[in-house]
């Protein structure tokens, strides 16, 4: 990103160029997302822009996610929707309906929307839904994962590769951020050429929350240095990382254990090789073992770290002088790993009372997207 473009509107060529992967996609219909605030309504703005350059257009379908926390949320709403026929785009306001919980209000509702978001996208035969999210926003999701002990997954920030990820509770559907290089006051430069109003949800400077105390904390990062764009190009770099640790992993995978894997196991792998592996892709390999054949949901990096060292000072013991063979047992996230002889071993933990079990897709081997 340019310095001497920190305000400046985005022009059509711009415009262009951010919706540019679209037209490799497969279905001509998208969903966008506009709550109605700045980056949305600027989204949505521009999207009509680019759309109405083409000579074959797709069809866009804005959709509002009134997820019924603010009295002013439901005029919000019609306010998109008033806007969204200026611009010729098709407008649907879905509403998170039930009880609300009391504590982590934003992530359930963040789940909701992206829940509601999915199923618009497939009554109207979409595979694809576009949000808003920018530059600030991933320099902040790069502070918060700091903030909460990520590892290196969790700094590359919202992307791993190309802006394509699936969408959260969606099924096939994914999620495109053509916004995610762009500051946020370019977008709101933009709105402001084209005079178009927008909302301001307080929740975005409610100190309760941890997005916003950390925007407080931002002009002070910058100062010393640290801007949104440095934090976006750690990002940037840490994913180019991360796609490389999962081709390793990979070949990793299929030369210790090349299956086909049983959902329960047993999976072994000799123990000699096992540990001659780096340590980053020893506890990857665990990792993944663990998730397949586990069924209490996403392993914890912190105790699946505690569990390789434990299993590592087991495999160390062999080395002393009269050793006994190695002897090692524990579970994690359903699932037990044991250490017997020569032999590691990974297999679904023994039936005991658990919360619930995980509804995740699994696959063995993952792709670096």
């Amino acid at each position: 990103m340019r310095k001497d473009l920190p305000t400046k509107p985005i022009s059509e060529a711009e415009a262009t160029a951010l919706f540019a992967p679209l037209a490799l996609h497969e279905t001509p219909v998208f969903v966008l997302a506009v709550s109605g605030g700045p980056d949305s309504t600027a989204l949505m703005w521009l999207a009509a822009r680019w759309r109405d350059s083409l000579r074959d257009p797709p069809r866009l379908v804005a959709v509002t996610v009134d997820h019924g926390l603010r009295p002013e949320s439901a005029r919000e709403a019609r306010d998109v929707k008033r806007l969204a026929a200026k611009l010729d785009i098709e407008h649907h306001t879905l509403r998170w309906t039930g009880r609300k919980p009391k504590t982590a209000i934003q992530e359930a509702a963040r789940n909701a929307r992206y829940r509601l978001l999915a199923k618009a996208a497939h009554q109207v035969g979409s595979r694809c839904v576009l949000t808003a999210h920018t530059l600030d926003d991933q320099a902040e999701t790069v502070l918060l994962r700091m903030a909460r002990g990520t590892g290196v997954r969790g700094l590359t920030g919202m992307i791993l590769g190309p802006h394509w990820v699936p969408v959260p509770e969606g099924r096939d559907v994914q999620l495109f951020r053509p916004l995610l290089e762009v500051p946020k006051a370019r977008l709101i430069a933009t709105l402001k050429s084209a005079k178009l109003p927008y909302a301001v949800d307080p929740s975005n400077a409610d100190p309760r929350f941890a997005r916003p105390r950390l925007r407080e904390l931002m002009p002070g990062l910058a100062a010393e240095g640290l801007t949104a764009q440095r934090l976006a190009l750690l990002a940037h770099r840490v994913s180019r990382v991360e796609i490389a640790l999962y081709d390793v992993l990979n070949e990793a995978l299929m030369r210790l254990a090349p299956g086909p894997w049983s959902e329960k196991g047993p999976i072994s792998v000799e123990m000699k090789a096992f540990s001659d592996l780096p340590d980053e892709i020893a506890v990857r390999f665990l990792g993944r073992l663990i998730e397949w054949t586990g069924d209490e949901g996403p392993v914890e990096l912190g105790k699946l770290e505690a569990l390789f060292e434990g299993l590592e000072g087991a495999m160390l013991d062999t080395l002393a002088p009269s050793a006994k063979p190695p002897a090692f047992r524990r579970t994690l996230a359903g699932a037990m790993v044991t250490l017997s002889g020569a032999k590691l071993t990974v297999e679904r933990a023994p039936p005991r009372r658990r919360l619930g079990k995980s509804r995740r897709a699994k696959t063995p081997f993952t792709k670096a997207r």
